[in-house]
C-alpha cells in the first residue's frame, strides 16, 4: 500500500474513532489537498478510490487535472486558494467547488461565466474569521451582504469556509463559524487542515482541507 494511501486510512480512522468518542455523527469529508505535487504522488489515491482533491492555482490544475478527470469523472475538483477574477473563466471550467469566494464583484464573474457554460459550480464563501488584515475572506459584518447578493444572482452557496489564525487554538473560531453556517442553514462547512482537522470535525466541518499529512511535507 502506498504511503499517501496509508496517510488517508489513518486519518480517516484518527477522525472516526476521535468523534465516536463524542457521540457525533457527522463524518467529514477530506479534501486531499493536492497543489505542487505531481500527478505521480496522486494516482495511489485516485486508484484507492478517493474523489475530493484541492488545488489552489488554475493554471496547475488544468494541466495536472484536466486530462485524469475525462479518466476519472467522478473526481471533485476543490478551488482553495485566492481566486483571481480573470481566472474564473477557466476555474469553472475544471472545478467543481469553490472555496474562497470573499467578494461581490467575484461572486457576480462566477454567476456570469457559469451561466455561458450552463455549469453550477458549490460555491463556500470565505469568511475571515480573526479579522485579518493580511488573509482573503469577507469580514462577518459584510457576511450577510454578500450571502444575499450571492442567492439574488443565483449561485449555488452550499456553506461558509474560513483559515484561522496561526499560531492559535483554532477552536473559539471553528464555534464560531458553526454558529455563522447554523445561522445561514447552509449544509456544508469547510475548515480544518492537517494540523486542526480533528477540532474543525468535533465543531461539524463537512470539509477538511488535508495536505502535509497526507503527501507529506513540500520540497
Amino acid at each position: 500500500m502506498h504511503n499517501t494511501v496509508k496517510n488517508l486510512l489513518e486519518i480517516e480512522n484518527n477522525i472516526k474513532t476521535y468523534l465516536n468518542k463524542l457521540n457525533i455523527e457527522n463524518i467529514p469529508n477530506i479534501v486531499a489537498i493536492s497543489k505542487t505535487f505531481k500527478i505521480d504522488k496522486i494516482l495511489p489515491l485516485i486508484h484507492h478510490g478517493h474523489l475530493d482533491f484541492g488545488e489552489n492555482k488554475v493554471q496547475e490544475a488544468i494541466e495536472k487535472w484536466t486530462e485524469v478527470k475525462k479518466i476519472n469523472p467522478g473526481i471533485k475538483l476543490h478551488m482553495v486558494g485566492k481566486l483571481q477574477t480573470n481566472k474564473v473563466k477557466f476555474a469553472i471550467q475544471i472545478f467543481d467547488y469553490i472555496h474562497s469566494v470573499d467578494s461581490e464583484k467575484l461572486a457576480k464573474k462566477i454567476a456570469d461565466e457559469q451561466d455561458k457554460i450552463n455549469k453550477k459550480i458549490k460555491i463556500f464563501l470565505q469568511v475571515n474569521i480573526g479579522d485579518e488584515n493580511q488573509k482573503s475572506g469577507i469580514n462577518k459584518n459584510e457576511l450577510n451582504q454578500l450571502v444575499s447578493f450571492s442567492k439574488e444572482i443565483g449561485l449555488n452557496v452550499i456553506g461558509l469556509m474560513c483559515i484561522p489564525p496561526i499560531n492559535v487554538d483554532p477552536e473559539g473560531y471553528f464555534v464560531e463559524m458553526k454558529k455563522l453556517n447554523r445561522e445561514y442553514g447552509f449544509s456544508e462547512l469547510s475548515m480544518g487542515m492537517s494540523s486542526d482537522y480533528l477540532k474543525a470535525a468535533k465543531n461539524l466541518a463537512t470539509y477538511v482541507r488535508v495536505g502535509s499529512s497526507i503527501f507529506g511535507k513540500r520540497s
